[in-house]
């Protein structure tokens, strides 16, 4: 399994700016990451998403780009980058890089020579009319903060096209120039050591946008980066956001021959569905949809929260009102009238025993899990940042100045530090919940140990079994001759389900993980104990079979 690493992966998400700042300027570093290396061994991490860590005016968390061969000197060098994948890789880490080529910063060179110059040859980098045309676009992806797709410069005398931010106008990848231009990128940080990219909006990358036509199938474009990366021989891997309805999958997949994995917002906008409706409902509908899309070599990246807004906009608008009315309940938790602006444990009003459950699910359900920084610790929000910002504050470290990421007074921090509450760094840190038995911290830290020792998980063929209870979900994950059977309980009532097993095969199984210890499971008994809000992963190994059969 070794050119398919990615589907037996813990993959950790985080923005360098916001990690660990190592010289006390108040902006995290790769110095600083490099030092945290040992804690997200320790963790279980083998794979680091670095969300964008390139020269840019920061207008938007570092999405927007004005030199993609480069490290922000604020956060370090080449040199230094160099070495975090070396000493990555020591600790048997892998880099993913986030390759963000929808669109760049205004503040780019390439955009400021075909502003100022309509014969250059980057004037064909972007998508530019004379008039503005009727139709602002096919979508404001920012309703409230975007009104169109459109945004005219003075300097070009001419309008250009930006799918996000009227700051951020899009490459123009019809051309096979900006194509040929984003391979040689690619190249580029494959020789500084990564194993995989993220890449940010693939179905925006591949539109048709304004008077820019792709010649024949845009896919061909994923093709030709897939081809790419696999001819670099070392089991890079291209992950890609694409926020679409799960028939459009396997055209992103192709015949496994354009992305590997595809991040799953699917079943992210269902999970949360089920948490509202105190149900199992949603998501074993949506495993039934997801499971047949991915083939031997494809993978789903599964997620709790990403780095921008909880995007709902797989459910129907009756189902997202649901969940809007459970966990975003006041307008300032919502944004651009599809999504939520909030972590996790807020929602959940800190209820450890559904936060639990939650990651429970995250490293048992089909696919590779995503965790975000600070989610093993269970961070908060902080509204009354602008926007996404919210869910973009710092790490905390420990219960000491700044939470322990920087020295920096707090004013000059990137991000602002969760400084009072229930989710302040004085209650919420690294250093005090490592101390704690319970923790999220360690709970999590034991669910990836046991999720990594069991082969069952990531790599397997996943099946949902069906039950006479509504809150609760069974799923089956095979490998080879090893089995795990997992149980989740929605509900905050005690459950006793009948055992989804023959009483033959009961005796081979064993429990490998519960949140409460409950009594020993064995083949005797004709039912299983689930406390509120509960979950139990039961486990065959092929050894129980020969010992058994072999006295």
């Amino acid at each position: 399994m070794t050119n398919y690493w990615y589907k037996d992966a813990i993959i950790y998400s985080l923005d360098v700016k916001s990690f660990i700042d190592s010289n006390g300027d108040g902006i995290g570093d790769l110095a600083g990451l490099m030092q945290g290396l040992d804690y997200l061994t320790c963790l279980g991490i083998n794979c680091i998403w670095m969300l964008p860590f390139y020269p840019s005016p920061l207008e938007d968390a570092g999405y927007d780009i004005t030199d993609y061969y480069n490290v922000d000197e604020r956060i370090g060098s080449l040199q230094e980058f160099v070495r975090l994948a070396e000493q990555a890789k020591e600790r048997g880490i892998r880099i993913m890089a986030d390759l963000v080529v929808n669109h760049t910063s205004n503040q780019h060179p390439w955009f400021l020579e075909a502003r100022a110059d309509k014969h250059s040859r980057y004037r064909d980098y972007y998508i530019w009319l004379d008039e503005k045309p009727a139709n602002d676009g096919p979508d404001i992806v920012f309703p409230g903060v975007q009104e169109s797709n459109w945004a005219f410069d003075e300097t070009a005398g001419a309008w250009y096209y930006h799918t996000f931010y009227s700051h951020q106008p899009d490459l123009n990848v019809s051309s096979p120039i900006v194509q040929k231009e984003i391979e040689e990128i690619i190249r580029f940080w494959l020789q500084m050591g990564v194993d995989g990219l993220r890449i940010d909006a693939v179905p925006h990358i591949l539109r048709n946008k304004g008077p820019e036509k792709f010649d024949g199938d845009p896919h061909a474009f994923l093709r030709s980066l897939r081809k790419l990366t696999d001819e670099h021989g070392k089991g890079v891997v291209l992950m890609g956001e694409a926020d679409t309805k799960p028939e459009s999958y396997k055209a992103f997949f192709g015949e496994s021959d354009q992305l590997h994995m595809l991040l799953n917002f699917y079943l992210n906008n269902h999970l949360y569905l089920a948490l509202a409706q105190h149900s199992a409902a949603p998501l074993s509908r949506s495993l039934n949809v997801l499971l047949p899309h991915a083939g031997i070599r494809d993978q789903f990246a599964n997620f709790v929260r990403n780095h921008d807004e909880l995007d709902l906009e797989q459910l129907t608008e009756k189902e997202r009102q649901q969940v809007f009315d459970a966990f975003a309940p006041e307008p300032d938790m919502r944004i651009y009238g599809r999504g939520i602006r909030r972590r996790l444990p807020p929602m959940l009003h800190n209820d450890q025993r559904r936060i639990k459950l939650v990651y429970s699910l995250l490293f048992s359900l089909p696919g590779t899990p995503v965790l975000r920084y600070g989610e093993e610790i269970g961070m908060g929000d902080m509204l009354s940042l602008k926007e996404r910002n919210s869910i973009r504050t710092v790490m905390q470290w420990a219960n000491k100045q700044n939470g322990g990421f920087s020295t920096a007074p707090p004013d000059q921090l990137v991000w602002p530090v969760i400084s009072d509450g229930t989710y302040g760094f004085e209650t919420v840190n690294v250093a005090d919940q490592a101390n704690k038995r319970d923790s999220l911290l360690n709970t999590v830290s034991n669910m990836i140990s046991i999720r990594k020792s069991y082969r069952a998980f990531g790599a397997g063929e996943y099946d949902v079994i069906e039950t006479d209870h509504p809150g609760v979900l069974v799923h089956i994950a095979r490998r080879d001759a090893s089995v795990a059977v997992v149980l989740h309980n929605f509900t905050g009532e005690a459950i006793n389900l009948p055992v989804p097993l023959s009483a033959d095969e009961r005796r081979y199984f064993t429990e490998i993980l519960s949140d409460h210890p409950y009594e020993k499971f064995n083949g005797s008994t004709d039912y299983i104990e689930l406390r509120p809000y509960g979950y139990r992963w039961l486990y065959k190994w092929p050894l129980a079979m020969i010992i058994e059969n072999n006295p």
